[in-house]
């Protein structure tokens, strides 16, 4: 199925009932009005259209807010707003963002006529504690009643999760993970703690009572719960925040690890880990040690889809430097395939020492 055309459009902190330690969605959006009006939608509309190119489906999706926070009159005249764009399928299906515990069926019923065809919950953790240090203000109970639900009304399920939570350990969050995973969401996004300008977070920041996490520290996290999410078929649709001005503001977001290519990062990180595995498994069909296994071999030539070569190569080919640092005297080197299978690497050569 073909990447829709998601046409984004943000209702800043609105429908929230208190903020989190970690929030300033009008920094986050750079917007700090209650809701758009009418005339802003039809135009953002149009914008986006105007770059729909052969894409065959376009969605439009709330973020930014609490959508089912919202009062029921605020809810039913942006679905309504929308309603036209649909019954003439200029818009194929409707998202947004949504917090675990406005799940309800009340709420389902309500925006069951509008067509909308996936609801995002943030989740950020399923570990009760670290929620409460966050003040998130709903439980994983609520996640997993929520997600029921969602289930039961036959709509697609999307989780959003954080990494870098106060108070939050490794153990706690591959835990967390493999419990998000376990409920069957459709898709996933991951998101590592910034510590934005304004919100508590910024000032335990300040106090030395909140270490953000490093940006190697964070990319190992994230490729972990990845690996949790592919294995049980959850498709993660983000790693990172998205690139802007505010991101590269220093005065508006304080710490934390920023990376414009951040998923990039990760997906990267991951092919390392599939050329060792390869290697190891390649060595091992020698006989002696692994440093005679591997002193009979002067260079490795790597097989990959032309598509995923940058990812192979790693940034600024860091993946071919640590393979030299990992496996000392060999030389590595790429070569593109287009036979081979997305995604997957293969030792094409292994040339012998003289």
């Amino acid at each position: 199925m073909d990447t829709p055309l998601v046409i984004p459009v943000f209702i800043p902190h609105s429908g929230c009932p208190h903020q989190c330690a970690f929030c300033n969605q009008s920094i986050i959006t750079s917007q700090k009005k209650y809701l758009p009006s009418p005339k802003e939608i039809d135009t953002i509309i149009g914008q986006y259209l105007a770059y729909k190119g052969n894409r065959s489906r376009v969605e439009l999706a709330f973020f930014g807010g609490t959508f089912l926070g919202l009062p029921d009159q605020d809810i039913v005249w942006l679905l309504e707003k929308i309603r036209p764009y649909v019954e003439n399928q200029t818009i194929h299906g409707i998202r947004f963002s949504t917090r675990p515990d406005t799940i309800t069926d009340q709420k389902l019923e309500l925006i069951a006529p509008y067509g909308v065809s996936l609801v995002e919950l943030g989740v950020q953790s399923m570990t009760d504690s670290v929620l409460e240090q966050s003040n998130r203000g709903h439980s994983s109970l609520d996640t997993r009643r929520a997600i029921g639900l969602l289930k039961a009304y036959e709509l697609q399920v999307g989780v959003q999760v954080m990494v870098g939570l106060p108070n939050d350990s490794k153990d706690q969050l591959i835990d967390s993970t493999k419990q998000v995973a376990a409920l069957g969401p459709d898709v996933a996004r991951i998101y590592p703690l910034m510590v934005l300008r304004g919100s508590l977070l910024a000032q335990w920041y300040k106090k030395g009572s909140y270490t953000p996490l490093g940006l190697e520290q964070s990319v190992f996290l994230v490729k972990e719960m990845y690996k949790i999410f592919n294995r049980a078929n959850v498709a993660v649709i983000r790693m990172g925040l998205q690139a802007s001005e505010m991101m590269d503001d220093g005065t508006q977001v304080l710490a934390g690890p920023w990376h414009p290519a951040f998923g990039h990062l990760v997906l990267s990180a991951l092919a390392y880990d599939q050329v060792c595995e390869k290697l190891g498994k390649f060595f091992m069909l020698s006989q002696g040690n692994l440093v005679d296994r591997v002193n009979g071999v002067k260079h490795v030539l790597l097989g990959v889809h032309p598509r995923f070569e940058s990812r192979l190569r790693g940034d600024k080919n860091s993946n071919l430097k640590k393979l030299g640092k990992e496996y000392p005297g060999l030389s590595f080197s790429i070569q593109t395939n287009d036979r081979l299978m997305l995604g997957e690497v293969d030792i094409q050569k292994a040339l012998p020492r003289d």
